[in-house]
């Protein structure tokens, strides 16, 4: 598989990458830049969005615009650059902030947090539902759906809509859920795939560690890709959780992938440069970059946010 740096400006802590069909954009943020991103295929033209605070997830809006999960709730933009208007605000305190998210077939937005010291298991998963039919009279409908985790990843769900996937990165484990979309259940959980944790002593560039799922994305045949954190590739997991194929990146740090491109069959993968050994940054210049590749089934398109 041959890699080219799609966005060669790079992000600190690139993630959460879509595409948008009807804009011909790929989007994405910059965590730990406090920005948004995008990208138009047609022009070339890259706009950055500064933002007051982390965004960790973003998804496109039915109606326009994005929603945000950034660091104390869930917020509204109508536009791009546009006000943040609060939907939901959380008091998970200083130490956590939202992180992986995206919306669910339905419009819903899910979005989880991470807990940053690490040393507790202290995120969750949510689920938001704005949808004017929720019967709420407009406001947010909250639904915590996991909980006593460390960090809240890999989202996504199978193309029939009868399988939710999220992982916990701490874990070093993708689980895998039943799921009913109308009544946004999920039952019958089950470990999809476990991967082996970083032996002790370990240190960035030594063999020995396969890195810990992040962000994930579906193809239409229902296979899983996963974004390995550290480990310097993307697996492809078959609906059965196997590993089917092994895809080597030129970055240690890749974070999420996406599908896009008018066929849905160029795959981008966002990546990161922050708090990485200067040794590694030498050796993968391009940490940080938005790269791309073109595969041969594409991938499920992306759900818009309703509200």
């Amino acid at each position: 598989m041959k890699w080219q740096v799609a966005v060669p400006e790079p992000d600190a802590l690139g993630e959460s990458p879509f595409w948008h069909p009807a804009e011909n954009r790929l989007y994405w943020v910059d965590i730990e830049g406090r920005r948004v991103r995008r990208w138009d295929l047609a022009s070339g033209a890259r706009e950055q969005w500064e933002l007051p605070q982390e965004a960790g997830c973003i998804a496109p809006a039915a109606h326009g615009g994005l929603v945000l999960g950034m660091r104390d709730g869930i917020y509204r933009a109508r536009s791009w650059g546009g006000i943040l208007e609060p939907l939901v605000r959380f008091s998970h305190g200083a130490h956590s902030r939202f992180n992986d998210g995206k919306a669910d077939p339905l419009g819903r937005f899910w979005a989880g947090t991470y807990y940053e010291p690490k040393d507790a298991r202290k995120a969750d998963l949510f689920c938001i539902d704005c949808r004017p039919e929720n019967g709420n009279d407009g406001k947010a409908l909250v639904q915590l759906k996991v909980t006593n985790t460390m960090n809240s990843n890999g989202l996504a769900w199978s193309p029939d809509q009868r399988t939710l996937y999220w992982a916990d990165t701490a874990d070093h484990t993708v689980h895998a859920w039943d799921w009913g979309a109308r009544g946004n259940a999920m039952r019958h959980h089950r470990v999809f795939h476990r991967f082996d944790r970083k032996p002790a002593g370990w240190q960035p560039g030594q063999p020995g560690y396969g890195g810990r799922p992040d962000g994930a994305a579906v193809d239409e045949q229902g296979h899983y890709w996963i974004a390995m954190f550290e480990g310097g590739r993307l697996l492809r997991l078959s609906p059965a959780g196997a590993v089917v194929a092994e895809c080597e990146l030129p970055a240690r740090c890749p974070t999420m992938p996406c599908f896009g491109g008018p066929d849905r069959r160029t795959l981008y993968v966002t990546t990161a440069r922050h708090g990485r050994p200067a040794a590694e940054l030498a050796a993968f210049p391009h940490s940080g970059c938005v790269f791309s590749t073109t595969v041969d089934v594409p991938g499920l398109p992306v759900n818009f946010f309703v509200d």
